[in-house]
């Protein structure tokens, strides 16, 4: 029986509007023949963009790239009211007299100073191990706690009533859609997002496919060892007294031809990941 060849691959796709990003995924899969190929960040199936696809053992190592800020395009439609907050699941339109320019840039720079949203109920948040549209599709009564945010960046990119085109720069998990609600709750009306595209996550662009060197994207400061290359592929224990950073976190060590990810507590070093295949180029 042959060998079973792992691909470590790294690249950033971009997901059409319709499709779930699941099923996004499977169509990946399939182009590039692989059954274990994993992505960051899910996009709700109206939404597309940048979506960060990894294969082999570089799947294991989205927890350690900088996803941060992310970048996204997003329409908001006034008057619009949808219980999932974007087109999905719109059951009113009400009629919105048009909104002078000036007031509309005024509470674009009021939302820019928000930092704490309501996840929508129509998302993936987890509710006492549930996702909470499992939950909102039955009916079921719930509340959502809460999460802090930082916009770091906000601008209008047009205007065309009832439709308020913005750019915004947020941080990882933020909702764009309870934004897009709250812009409208400034204005005075109910608003839905009519479409929403993410630009970019950190570094990640999309560019076609493009493999990528995951070096380029963690976000980890790098450690020496004394140990020889050998020794840690083998994962030889380390002491602290061999690492030249001595303090607590998660480092990054480099090898000609691959490197590992440790951490440093209470002067204790543990692997995290070892012997991940530096990328070819």
């Amino acid at each position: 029986m042959s060998k079973k060849i792992e691909h470590n691959r790294l690249f950033v796709g971009y997901k059409p509007t319709g499709v779930s990003s699941n099923n996004y995924l499977s169509k990946i899969r399939k182009k590039i023949s692989s059954k274990t190929a994993g992505y960051s960040g899910t996009l709700d199936p109206f939404a597309k963009g940048v979506l960060v696809i990894a294969d082999g053992k570089y799947t294991k190592l989205f927890r350690f790239f900088d996803k941060s800020p992310k970048i996204y395009r997003a329409t908001l439609w006034l008057g619009a009211f949808s219980e999932s907050l974007d087109i999905e699941r719109i059951n009113k339109i009400e009629q919105v007299k048009p909104i002078e320019k000036g007031l509309l840039e005024t509470k674009i720079n009021e939302l820019a100073k928000i930092k704490e949203i309501i996840p929508p109920k129509f998302s993936a948040k987890k509710i006492n191990g549930k996702k909470a549209y499992e939950l909102a599709r039955k009916g079921k009564d719930f509340e959502i706690k809460p999460m802090h945010i930082e916009i770091f960046d906000i601008k209008l990119l047009c205007y065309s009533h009832p439709f308020v085109t913005f750019e915004i720069s947020v941080s990882e998990g933020t909702y764009i859609r309870s934004l897009g609600a709250i812009l409208a709750t400034l204005l005075g009306c109910n608003g839905s997002l009519s479409s929403l595209e993410r630009l970019s996550e950190g570094k990640f662009n999309y560019d076609q496919n493009t493999l990528l060197d995951p070096l380029d994207y963690i976000s980890l400061p790098q450690n020496l060892c004394t140990k020889t290359e050998a020794e840690i592929l083998n994962g030889k224990k380390i002491s602290i007294d061999e690492l030249s950073i001595k303090s607590e976190g998660f480092f990054l060590l480099k090898f000609e031809h691959f490197f590992s990810i440790i951490q440093v507590q209470e002067e204790c070093v543990s692997y995290i990941l070892n012997g991940i295949e530096n990328y070819k180029r």
